[in-house]
């Protein structure tokens, strides 16, 4: 696995961010633009197993929330993956990795970054899709 950093710099308050991140509305629409589909399943609550899964595709990922400080950092700590919308698992393509979503105040804006490990075969796409899901949080977090 490689380790990847993206940022964005949002014109809104971190409590606005955090919202539009894990808002189920919200949360399926910039998602789409990594993982078609995709949903969140579980709560959001530190010490609690949750899921990301497609609905196209009914892969998914099963992860632990070992560190979660509303509105400024959660931790994603990717368990097993799964299939048949989490029901089966599947090949280890993300067993082991971590995702992180850290956002930070910026004089009445907020950084908000994202760093995962991610499967050596999925860099280049992540290097095309992350930036787009990134500007689509920004748009949502300032439009919506």
């Amino acid at each position: 696995m490689k380790e990847l950093d993206f940022s964005i710099l949002i014109d809104k308050p971190k409590e606005v961010v955090w919202v539009t991140l894990w808002d189920d509305h919200c949360f399926r629409d910039w998602a789409n633009n990594i993982d078609e589909g995709t949903y969140l399943l579980g709560d959001l609550v530190e010490g609690n197993e949750i899921q990301f899964i497609s609905s196209v595709n009914g892969y998914g990922v099963t992860s632990l929330v070992p560190k979660l400080v509303p509105n400024e950092y959660i931790l994603f700590r990717h368990a097993s993956d799964t299939q048949n919308t989490g029901l089966e698992t599947r090949d280890k393509q993300w067993t082991g990795g971590s995702e992180s979503y850290t956002l930070i105040d910026k004089e009445n804006s907020t950084l908000l970054t994202i760093r995962s490990e991610i499967p050596d075969e999925l860099v280049d796409y992540f290097n095309q899709a992350m930036p787009i899901a990134l500007s689509r949080i920004k748009y949502l977090a300032e439009n919506v």
